[in-house]
């Protein structure tokens, strides 16, 4: 036997080798392809609107609100669905946790949105008086500053192309008017 002679086992690996590289390389040329096709943009989440609905202010020491919030869940892929789970806020006012807004896992088609309207019971915030006079500053301004801050994990994928997770947090400045004046602010959630 000469030394230019190989073992089977390697001439296996060797075969072995080269078709996992084949199939990776198809598959790759497959999901590329499909993205140009598809085109699949990440579903969105934003503020649709907000509004200060009540108000009492004794002046001293006690702030007492109610705040409503639409948020609305976006899917704009034409042939992607999604789905959406863990889906939290948290509304405050100067850094006191006035309500938690929380929605059900949901399932969205291609082309499609669902909004929650959040009407939580109005909520009583103790201020001390660096934060009445704070407030009351913005009584005078006809604005009262809110934060609104979350997340929620998505889902999203075309038939058989693998799907894809990850989360969408939502930060916003609700600025709402004292006179009840319904906003539409320009707020969108950011993947991460």
């Amino acid at each position: 036997m000469s030394k230019s002679d190989t073992n089977p086992i390697s001439w296996c690996a060797g075969i072995f080798c080269w078709l996992l590289l084949a199939a990776v390389s198809i598959a790759g040329i497959l999901v590329f392809v499909g993205y140009i096709v598809i085109r699949p943009k990440v579903p969105q989440i934003s503020v649709a609107s907000a509004q200060l609905d009540n108000l009492y202010f004794d002046q001293i020491s006690m702030l007492t609100v109610q705040v409503s919030v639409v948020i609305k869940a976006e899917n704009d892929n034409d042939k992607a669905h999604s789905s959406f789970y863990g889906m939290r806020f948290l509304l405050s006012f100067q850094g006191v946790k006035m309500a938690r807004l929380v929605a059900e896992p949901f399932y969205l088609n291609a082309n499609s949105s669902v909004e929650f309207n959040y009407v939580p019971e109005p909520s009583t915030i103790p201020l001390s008086p660096e934060d009445a006079e704070g407030v009351s500053r913005s009584l005078r301004e006809r604005i009262l500053t809110f934060d609104l801050k979350g997340r929620t994990k998505i889902r999203w994928g075309t038939g058989p192309i693998a799907s894809v997770e990850n989360w969408l947090r939502l930060r916003c400045k609700l600025h709402l008017p004292v006179d009840g004046t319904r906003i539409f602010p320009k707020c969108r959630s950011r993947s991460k």
